[in-house]
């Protein structure tokens, strides 16, 4: 491009425009004016060169076009490394950050789906042993007898898919092992003074039995929120086989033979249990349906349960006679701030064997309370009250608590102890000494008392001396102290 450079000077200019330099010097306005143009085209000149410089550097590689072609050269280079599996250290650094994410991948992939594949899931196992002595004044024939006997117990809880706003959860549980129940036992009111014992008369006791304890399905479903973790209450529907303990007379301190106390009338509630109110099998399970009531932000709690009683605890007939109990119970702070449950419920059975053999409607009531006082002692209570029926006794009381290891530094160690109350009934005292069974004037009550150190060998093995005495029998006044001594062996995890 070319430019045409013209003269500044005012001659010049004056000279182009037609006037001579004369006119421009005796005229004062026209040589102002002329100065203004002069200034003017001096500007423009200053612009143009300004301007030809830029097409100048616009024939040049710009920066952009150079950072162009940079990229293009490195993304020719990562193509070129991810074509091959080999890492190198002369590829591009996020060519083998790529391929490191990869491998891992491919080795985790399956251990992954796996863990996505059990999410959810989980399963308690537990294998126990006993071996126990009874004393000769604990048998009809007058002598001793030591019995050693194991059970197992493998309980799994499944995702059930959601209905709704309700999450659903199924659990089953097996049982299994071989004998360990005392044969030729004198009558006891407390029903076994080991009650781990796993036998079935129909099967020989070198043979393992085995059970489907429970089978049943739950929706949990929110009150007062559109999600079950933030909703203050919720509602529980349970149906299908099951033990009907696990949602009734629970107790913080006394449920669970397997870790506590092995005498069946410091388990659960004596006139429920012992006494056969409950009317499960005799494993102690049932068909039914629950539906509870649970408020965790203020402590509440209600249910009412309908299990199979008599024939139907086996499905050999229809629920025409169900076992009904109802439950309240309060989550409370105490001593403290210490925690404690207490609950009170009321039952009916239809068909309960009274002491003569005959099944009859029984009824009643009870409490079961457990209280921490400190953080090394737990105390329970339970009582129940017959108001109906032919039990052999139809008042219980216990008392006991559990004492943990954490004075001599062994925290995971427990020290339980326990106390029971059983009154004979006025109609068994009446009739007692005329029964098959029984045989003998009754009066008064029978009294227990347990206790057991759990050794905690480690996270998953505990050894538990156990000793139990036995006083006034069955409420007989003439029957001599009866003791059971033993240690159990439990696995669990």
């Amino acid at each position: 491009m070319q430019r045409f450079a013209l003269p500044l000077s005012a001659a010049a200019l004056t000279v182009l425009v037609g006037i001579t330099p004369a006119q421009a010097a005796d005229d004062p306005g026209l040589r102002a004016i002329v100065k203004q143009l002069a200034e003017r085209i001096a500007k423009l000149e200053a612009r143009n060169a300004s301007l030809e410089g830029q097409l100048k550097q616009a024939s040049k590689p710009s920066d952009l076009e150079a950072r162009v072609k940079t990229l293009e050269a490195e993304n020719r280079a990562l193509a070129t490394a991810l074509d091959s599996e080999r890492i190198s250290d002369t590829e591009p650094a996020l060519a083998t950050r790529l391929k490191a994410v990869e491998q891992k991948a491919v080795a985790t992939g399956p251990a992954n789906a796996l863990a996505e594949a059990l999410d959810g899931i989980s399963a308690e196992v537990s294998v126990g042993a006993v071996a126990q002595h009874l004393s000769k004044d604990g048998r009809t024939d007058g002598k001793s007898e030591t019995v050693l006997g194991w059970r197992g117990d493998v309980g799994v809880t499944l995702p059930a898919g959601r209905v709704g706003d309700g999450e659903g959860q199924f659990f089953f549980q097996a049982r299994f092992g071989q004998d360990g129940s005392h044969s030729d036992t004198r009558p006891f009111f407390n029903g076994a003074t080991n009650s781990m014992g796993f036998a079935q008369e129909s099967v020989p006791s070198e043979n393992t039995n085995a059970v489907l304890a429970q089978a049943w399905y739950q929706l949990d479903t929110p009150i007062g929120a559109s999600e079950l973790d933030g909703a203050p209450a919720r509602v529980e529907f349970t149906i299908g086989k099951m033990d009907p303990f696990v949602f009734f007379d629970q107790n913080g301190a006394a449920d669970d033979e397997s870790s506590r106390f092995l005498n069946n009338v410091f388990v659960h509630n004596p006139l429920l249990d012992s006494g056969g109110q409950v009317g499960a099998d005799s494993y102690g399970f049932t068909p039914g349906a629950r539906l509870a009531y649970v408020n965790e932000e203020n402590g509440w709690g209600a249910a009412i349960g309908v299990f199979g009683a008599g024939d139907s605890t086996t499905f050999g007939k229809s629920f025409t006679q169900p076992f009904v109990i109802a439950q309240l119970e309060k989550n409370v702070r105490a001593f403290g701030g210490f925690d404690g449950t207490y609950r009170v419920y009321a039952w009916n059975n239809p068909q309960a064997e009274g002491y003569d053999g005959i099944e009859r409607a029984h009824a009643g009531w009870g409490i079961s309370a457990d209280q921490q006082v400190s953080e090394s002692l737990t105390l329970f209570t339970r009582y129940g009250h017959g108001m109906r029926g032919r039990a052999a006794f139809d008042r219980a009381l216990t008392v006991g608590g559990e004492l943990t290891g954490n004075a001599w530094k062994r925290g995971n160690d427990g020290l339980g102890f326990a106390w029971a109350w059983l009154r004979s009934s006025k109609g068994f005292r009446a009739n007692s000494a005329g029964l098959t069974d029984w045989g003998y004037d009754a009066s008064g009550a029978e009294q227990v008392a347990e206790i057991y150190y759990r050794y905690q060998l480690n996270d998953h093995l505990a050894l538990t001396p156990d000793l139990q005495f036995i006083r006034r029998a069955g409420a007989d006044g003439s029957a001599d102290l009866v003791t059971a001594a033993g240690v159990r062996a439990l696995y669990a995890f």
